[in-house]
Order: structure tokens, then sequence, then C-alpha cells
């Protein structure tokens, strides 16, 4: 795990917190605020600006030495220091640009970037601000430590300074309403240990910390053409700045990962077409050798041959949709990895990584980890692309608050022909249409008060949501403020007493100002994100990085310009991603690209919950969970049964219950088995349980 850390306006005078840092963590600036880096950052991830009175800004590598008589010791409250850790398109000149314009207050275009990042202004040596990105998937967060506040791009290391115990409420939030901002509030799962919204600036002033959202162009739809325009353009920057990245020489410098369909298979495309540069000990001297052409006499002619492309390694899982492998682009080398399936690895629950935070993907990391083994040192994902360019059920209803009504025919008229297909014709032809489209009318209608009261009675009854027997009955019930998560009904009576108690307090406060279908958009958006994090810290081997260029900002952006309607549509994402090639020149796919029928997603999850089910009933036998009285226990390992039992077809809402459940236990237990305070040298041992209420 690579991560940032430091802190701001400490006021406690103990001499023993001169010894405090974190372990071999490289020292970017010092100071009263001083600023580390740790892990295996590159020199090319880690950059610093620094601008004083009288002169230019200088830019150099966070891990260069530098000039020694530039001291953080020596600043003045007119000093700004800037840090970008990531991978971040902006060259030196541009960011000694922004160092500049951010003296007068301006941060907004430090956003701006291709790439994904985390920016770091110090102004001065009491003043220091930290900028999330909009998707979340690069969260900074913060504690107050000493009189002043720790800040971190990771909560476990802010709990280690502190001894923060886990904030069992919070897990109860995240496993019953994990799209519900007013239970989940900026919690973490450590006690005292705050996040920072997506798309939020922490500011530390005087060693108060405080966040609010950065300033943004407000993003007004535009018409398809010039939406499209401006989102192959920023991803194809966003592909761009990680092809141009220098890499390790142990492995392939640049691969890409074919397992996600056609958001990979694009990414993919896209990395293919952008010429690799020279490596480190390239020789790009001019070619010496010559070829005689015999026209003339003693003639020769040189001829310029170009370098064969360096081949990028394609990965796809076994069982993946295969309309990845019809892809071709000559730099392409195919490679099948064998399928691994969720849940291997778990008869042993210590042997995962320690995550950050809890997520699903803590029961697919040796299925993830396999593919990424096969890939390069950066590694290119299409992840996040459906959160970000397809339209949430619920925008339907955002259609009918603007008086846009007739725009719902497409969608509708395309859900009632698959339902006809499946489900009969008076099923398509009748209930599809009505059903969906009173759905959108009343959360068009609703008040947001009302759907946080429903939400709490919801969790109230303990119902598990029923498997809906058409796509018209899924959409609906979806079609909502708020809906319980797919665990909620395992959990025990008193967390969920208390966060309907929670709901119902919060349903006094004022109503969002933005839309049901744009909120609950975003929000998915910002789970996702945390998911992916979650895998990239479980999965992501030493010197590699995993990419998604999907969740920049710059393509989030982009994404908003998208008009609702043309989202809706039906194959909306396929249709646009073609466009995106075509606009890169990439003409020649098929016109049905990502349309075929593939294999049922939820086929390895339930082979994987068979394969494992004596570790999966073990590790439920006595769960750290149903000692802190967060879930029924029994009702937990009757799930579990039903779900391994080869008899039964498990639907998706129980496996994704399950995941969201075994995850969080297994985070449990690995965090118990850590060593409190590991991270941190300087410290006195703290005595903590690994989980307390």
């Amino acid at each position: 795990m690579r991560w940032l850390t430091g802190w701001s306006g400490l006021t406690a005078a103990d001499p023993a917190l001169a010894a405090v840092r974190p372990l071999a963590g490289t020292l970017l600036w010092g100071g009263l605020g001083p600023l580390w880096a740790v892990g295996d950052w590159r020199p090319d991830e880690l950059r610093l600006a620094v601008l004083r009175p009288g002169g230019p800004a200088t830019v150099r590598g966070g891990l260069d030495p530098g000039d020694p008589t530039d001291s953080a010791d020596h600043d003045t409250p007119a000093t700004l220091r800037l840090a970008v850790a990531g991978r971040c398109g902006a060259t030196d000149r541009e960011l000694a640009d922004g160092l500049a314009a951010a003296r007068g207050g301006a941060l907004r275009h430090l956003t701006h970037w291709p790439g994904s990042y985390t920016v770091v202004l110090r102004a001065g040596t009491r003043s220091t601000v930290l900028l999330t990105d909009l998707a979340g998937a690069q969260p900074v967060f913060h504690t107050p430590f000493a009189g002043g506040t720790a800040y971190a791009t990771a909560a476990l290391p802010l709990a280690d300074l502190v001894g923060a115990p886990v904030d069992a409420a919070h897990l109860a939030a995240r496993l019953a309403t994990p799209e519900t901002p007013e239970t989940l509030g900026d919690r973490t799962p450590y006690q005292g240990v705050r996040r920072v919204p997506p798309g939020h600036a922490l500011g530390i002033r005087g060693g108060r910390a405080d966040h609010s959202p950065y300033p943004e162009d407000q993003a007004e739809e535009r018409a398809e053409a010039p939406a499209v325009r401006e989102l192959t353009r920023a991803l194809l920057e966003a592909v761009r700045c990680r092809v141009r990245a220098t890499a390790p020489a142990d492995r392939p410098r640049l691969g890409v990962d074919l397992s996600y369909g056609t958001a990979s298979a694009t990414v993919a495309l896209l990395a293919a077409a952008v010429p690799l540069p020279a490596g480190p000990g390239a020789d790009t001297a001019p070619e010496r050798s010559a070829a005689r052409t015999g026209a003339i006499k003693g003639s020769w002619a040189r001829r310029a041959e170009p370098p064969e492309p360096e081949p990028l390694p394609a990965v796809t899982l076994g069982d993946a949709d295969g309309l990845a492998l019809a892809v071709h682009a000559p730099r392409l080398r195919h490679l099948v990895v064998p399928p691994v399936a969720p849940y291997t690895g778990l008869a042993d629950p210590l042997a995962g990584p320690l995550t950050d935070e809890p997520g699903p993907a803590l029961v697919e990391a040796a299925r993830h980890a396999a593919a990424h083994r096969a890939g390069g040192a950066d590694h290119l994902t299409g992840h996040g692309a459906r959160q970000v360019l397809d339209g949430h059920p619920a925008r339907l209803a955002d259609l009918v608050r603007s008086g846009r009504s007739l725009d719902l025919l497409a969608p509708i008229a395309a859900l009632a022909g698959a339902d006809r297909a499946t489900a009969g014709a008076l099923a398509g032809t009748l209930h599809t249409p009505v059903t969906v489209l009173r759905a959108a009318r009343r959360l068009a209608r609703a008040r947001y008060a009302d759907a946080l009261d429903d939400l709490a009675l919801e969790l109230t009854l303990r119902q598990e949501q029923p498997a809906q027997r058409t796509m018209g009955r899924a959409l609906a019930a979806d079609l909502a403020w708020h809906r319980p998560g797919p665990a909620a009904h395992l959990l025990a009576d008193e967390p969920l007493a208390a966060l309907a108690q929670h709901l119902r307090t919060a349903a006094r406060d004022g109503a969002p100002t933005e839309p049901p279908g744009a909120r609950r958009a975003r929000l998915a958006l910002h789970r996702h994100a945390a998911h992916y994090r979650t895998l990239v810290h479980a999965t992501e081997q030493h010197g590699q990085r995993l990419h998604a260029p999907f969740l920049d900002n710059q393509v989030v952006r982009a994404a908003r310009l998208l008009p609702d309607d043309l989202r809706l549509q039906p194959g909306a994402r396929h249709a646009l991603l073609a466009a995106v090639l075509a606009g890169a020149g990439r003409t020649d796919l098929p016109a049905d690209w990502g349309r075929a029928t593939g294999p049922d997603p939820h086929d390895p999850a339930r082979r994987g919950l068979r394969e494992a089910a004596p570790a999966l009933t073990e590790l439920l036998d006595r769960p750290l969970l149903g000692e802190a009285g967060l879930i029924d226990t029994p009702a937990a390992r009757k799930t579990l049964a039903a779900a391994t039992d080869p008899a039964q077809s498990v639907p998706p809402g129980t496996l994704a219950a399950l995941a969201d459940l075994i995850a969080v236990e297994l985070w449990l237990r690995r965090l118990a088995a850590r060593r409190p305070g590991s991270s941190w040298t300087g410290l006195p041992a703290p005595r903590r349980t690994a989980l307390e209420t």
C-alpha cells in the first residue's frame, strides 16, 4: 500500500513527538507541517513544486535529493509548496503555473490535469489543503492529533497513530445502507478517523480541519456529438498519460485487462495505438546501418526502419466474456488466464492482505490477482465505465421532473421487448411499461423526508429484497431515493433499530438539491470507486500499478456532459465506447459490438461459494461480527447453507449479501491479527481490542 501522511498545526510541546514518523517513510518536506511518502513510489509519481516570494516556482521529483538550501524549516508565511502524488499528466511547467495560480486562492485547476492523483498544497507554515478526486478512488482521511490534525491518503495508518478502535456502528451502516450519506456521513471503520468526501478539499488552518466542495463549473448537458468528442479527448489523455509513464524493467512495461467487456477493450485499443516511450537504456542515436539500392553505382540509401512496437499483454480470465478476445490490434498479445473462482484461498482467513477498509474485493482477490500477475507493470483496466457512462435507472425520474417524459419511451420499449422474450407477451406488453412508468412518476414526486422514513421502516422489518422475475420489475424497484444494502436483513435488531432512528432524525433536515437520478448515480460511483481501491490494495503486485482511466476527473467531467436520454438508450454504453474508438481512428468494429449475450456473470460466485463451503461455514461458526452484536449469526449461517446447496440457484442479491458480510468478517480477523501501531516508529505500543463498540 502506498500512502502520503503528514500533520499540521500541532500545539503539543511534547519532545517525544519529534521521534514519531511513519515507518520507512520518505520525507518530502519538513518543518512544522511535515509530509511523508510511504511505500514503493516511483520517481515520476511524486513531484514537488516550491514558490518563494520574488522568484519563479521550482519543480523537482519527490524522491530527488533537491537543493539542501531549500529547507522547509525556513519557510515564510508567503512560501507555497505543492505535492502531486500518483499518475498525473501535467508537465513541470503546468505544475509551476498551477502553484502560482493557487497563490491567489484558485484551486479548481489543480484537479483538471489528466490522470489520477492527490494534491497537497501548503501555504506558509500553518495552512494545508488536500484535494480529493471526483470519484473517490484517491481519498483523503484526517483525525485530531496532538492539538492539531494528522492527515493521510489511508485510514489505517491514522488509526494506528491515535490508537483508534474499530467503529462498529459504521460497519453496520456499511452493510445496511452502503449508499446513504445520512448514515455513513464522513466516518470510516475507525473511530475518530474521518474521510474527506469525493470532490472536496480538506483545509487545515491553525490545526483545525474543515472540508468543503472545491468550485466546479456547472456541467450542462451538451448535444450528443460535442459530448462524445469531449469524452473521446478525455479518455485518450487518460490512457496516454499512463502509456507514457516510466516503469521498472522486471516485467512487461504495459498491460491491459480484457476481462471487463467493451470498457476494457476500449482502453486496450486506445493503449495499443499510443507508442511507448523509449526505455531508460534505449539507444536513441540515429540508425547507422544502411541498405544499398543499386540504382547508382556507389550510392547508399538510408532507410529508417521503425522499431517493432512493444507487444502488450492483453489478459482475459478464462471464464470472462469472450467479446474482448475478438478485439484485434497488432500490438495486443492475448493471454488467457485459467479461471479462479471467488472465495478461493479462504481456508486460512489470515493468509490474505489487510486492506485499508473492507470491501467485496476481498472475496475475489485470488481471482483478480491471477490476472494482474500476468499483466504489465502498468496494468490498465475498464473499472468504473458502467458507473461513469451508464444512466442509473433513477434518471428516468429526472426526465419526468424536467418535463421530458417522451424520452422515456425508448428505454421502456426496450425493457418491454426483453421481458416479452423471457416472461411472455402480457408481462412485456402491459406490466413492464406500466410498472416502470408508475415508479418513475412516483419517485419524481416523492419527498426526501418520506424516502428516509420509508428506508427506516424497511430496515426495521428486516425483509430480504425479493428476486425480481422481470427486468422491468427489477428496474422499478431501483427507482427510489434510497435502497437497503443486500446484507441489511442479516444484521441484528439492535444496530438496525439504531440506524432506523438515525434516519428518522435525519428526515427533519433539509432535502438535497440534486435530482434523485443524478444523486443515486453519483453515490453509486463513489461506492464502486471505494471497492476498486480495496481491489487495488488486495491484488496489486509489488512494483505494479493498476489503472482505471474511467475514474479520472477529466473522464468523469466529460461523462457529465452526456444527455440523460442518450445514457438511457438500450446499449448506450457500448455505442458510446464505439463512438470513442471511431473518434480515435478505429472504425472497423462490427455494428453489434458489445451487444452479444455473454455468460452469466454470477456463475463464478455461485461456483466459488460451493467450493469454499467448508471454509466459509467455519468462518461463520463464531464470527467477530456476531460477537460484536452486529449480525444475526443464525440467519447468516442459514443464508450461507442455502447458497452452497447445489440444488438451489442463488439470486444475485443473496450473492452480494454474502460477499459484503464475508468481506467484513475477513477484514476484521486480519485486523485483529495485526500488531497495532506497526505503521509508525516512535509510538508507545497501544493496548486495544480489534473491535470495540
